[in-house]
């Protein structure tokens, strides 16, 4: 009788102990009794009926996961391996448990899929150069489609962007013709800009004789003054010579 009666008392015990939960504060219950749900508990002490009811732990902090290497084509029809990382969140944990099975597969499967469709829209020049914006576009897509499960995406980061040797060495090609293209333009737009400042010198000179006869004079004192040479030639400009000419007419 006495064993009975201690075996008795062992499993109300158990029993006891298997009714008291404790859920620290980054976590939710999730209950069920019966197989119904009847409400969401938490956090702190949490007091169950054995057998009747049954409780989901949900983790409310952020999930970073990792999105495995996808193999996308873009809209050039260029082949990269891209993957990404995925912030988020369980903001309403009952939907994490009752309107999908696996809240964490489910967000994975999804962030792989429309990682792919989002990126084969793109040409390879804009998934290198516009990733702040296609990270906004994922981010705004995988939180619109988890909201049905109480989720909530904050981030999206594409992470790495693999090619092949093939296009590497395109695109390395490709960068510096541009810059052969870019130093050509520069070079023409510099001497487009002298041309039109010895122009306007060349007006404003030919309007002031004084200022022309005044730079003859000047060039003619650094040509005098440069030691490297003993014979200066020189020539004699046909203003200074007019009068003369025009004293002694030719027959």
């Amino acid at each position: 009788m006495f064993g009975f009666v201690g075996v008795l008392v062992i499993i109300g015990v158990m029993l006891l102990f298997s009714a008291i939960k404790i859920l620290p504060e980054y976590q939710r219950g999730v209950v069920l009794t019966l197989g119904r749900y009847t409400g969401t508990k938490g956090p702190g002490l949490v007091i169950l009926m054995p057998v009747v009811q049954r409780m989901t732990r949900v983790d409310l902090r952020v999930t970073v996961m990792d999105v495995p290497p996808q193999d996308v084509i873009s809209r050039d029809n260029v082949s990269v391996r891209v993957n990404a990382v995925v912030y988020f969140r369980v903001v309403e944990p009952d939907k994490a448990v009752l309107q999908v099975e696996n809240f964490l597969q489910a967000t994975s499967q999804l962030a792989q899929t429309r990682l792919r469709s989002v990126l084969g829209q793109h040409e390879l020049d804009e998934i290198l150069s516009q990733r702040d914006s296609i990270n906004h576009t994922l981010q705004a897509i995988l939180d619109e489609a988890t909201d049905p499960w109480g989720i909530k995406v904050a981030n999206v980061e594409i992470k790495d962007v693999d090619l092949n040797e093939t296009m590497v060495r395109a695109i390395a090609r490709q960068a510096e013709a541009e810059r052969e293209r870019r130093a050509k333009v520069i070079h023409a737009e510099g001497e487009m800009q002298a041309a039109e400042k010895l122009r306007d010198a060349a007006a404003m000179l030919s309007q002031q004789p004084q200022a022309l006869q005044l730079r003859y004079l000047q060039t003619l004192a650094d040509m005098s003054s440069n030691g490297k040479s003993s014979t200066i030639v020189f020539p004699l400009p046909l203003d200074l010579i007019r009068p003369l000419m025009d004293a002694f007419p030719s027959k």
